[in-house]
């Protein structure tokens, strides 16, 4: 059963499972369904349409289902989907899609086992995976794809429509323009790779073998010395191809991954080439003064 503080607000068209906790002052609004085990502190709003898996928890402050800060919305009802066992300190906002991204389908997504830490933001058409780590203050523009196992430090902030690799490290304050390569350390300004996330993948059990090819290759495609050009990457993928380490599967993700973002990728971001909305799209907001 239930626990509904008489402070809350729970709309008539909300869903709440079984042992849904809901804090005193917390909103739960309307085409919202919340999982089985969910708690939400105090002032938390849920705004939809919007699901939530079960085992959710909501610290004090937090906003998600909201409309998207995005001037081609129209208003639809595009959603957010949220898996189950995530974590959102307090103050996190999390916005819904739009529908101008056919990526998405308009629907923002976050998976599961994720721990968001105080005052991230979200935005629209995000698709997050599972068991990512995101620090305090990391803001997410619109359109990025993170993938699992993710760390992304405190006060770090990304460009829209970058794609973060699997098992990828950002340091803190990082600066993300152009997609993160899976595997590797990543910090600063300019968002230099700083070699292999090895102690990363020891804790998450990848096998000692896979590590020391993708260190092997991460030499190659890496190495400090010299200026990094794209000739030069295309050129070190050539060898790890010619020496045999992609016959390690991660490897080759990979490998896989830098010849997507360098064969179709706009400004370093690939998701960018998708890219489907229209100048057309913002009429209406900059011709109000026409229409006025």
């Amino acid at each position: 059963m239930s626990k509904i503080h008489p402070a809350a607000v729970v709309d008539p068209q909300a869903e709440l499972g079984a042992d849904v906790e809901v804090g005193p002052f917390a909103y739960v609004g309307p085409h919202v369904r919340v999982g089985d085990g969910c708690t939400l502190a105090p002032r938390v709003t849920l705004l939809g349409p919007a699901e939530f898996g079960t085992r959710n928890v909501f610290y004090p402050g937090c906003v998600l289902g909201g409309a998207p800060q995005d001037l081609k919305y129209r208003g639809g009802p595009t959603g957010l989907v949220v898996g189950a066992e995530n974590i959102f300190r307090e103050h996190v906002t999390v916005h819904r899609g739009t529908e101008v991204d056919r990526q998405s389908g308009g629907i923002t997504r976050i998976g599961s086992h994720n721990l968001i830490m105080v005052g991230v933001h979200v935005a629209h058409d995000n698709q997050l995976g599972d068991n990512i780590i995101i620090a305090n203050a990391v803001q997410l523009a619109g359109h990025i794809r993170i993938e699992d196992r993710v760390v992304i430090g405190g006060a770090s902030a990304m460009h829209h429509f970058v794609t973060v690799g699997r098992h990828a490290y950002i340091a803190g304050s990082t600066r993300v323009c152009h997609d993160v390569p899976p595997f590797v350390k990543v910090i600063g300004y300019d968002q230099e790779v700083r070699g292999l996330n090895a102690e990363g993948l020891r804790r998450w059990r990848m096998p000692d073998e896979s590590i020391g090819k993708l260190k092997e290759a991460a030499r190659l495609l890496f190495a400090r010395r010299g200026v990094r050009t794209a000739l030069r990457t295309a050129d070190a993928l050539r060898q790890i191809e010619a020496n045999g380490l992609v016959a390690d599967e991660h490897v080759r993700y990979l490998v896989d991954f830098l010849k997507r973002k360098m064969e179709i990728g706009v400004f370093g971001r690939a998701r960018e080439h998708y890219r489907s909305d229209r100048a057309e799209d913002l009429d209406g907001f900059y011709r109000r003064e026409e229409k006025e």
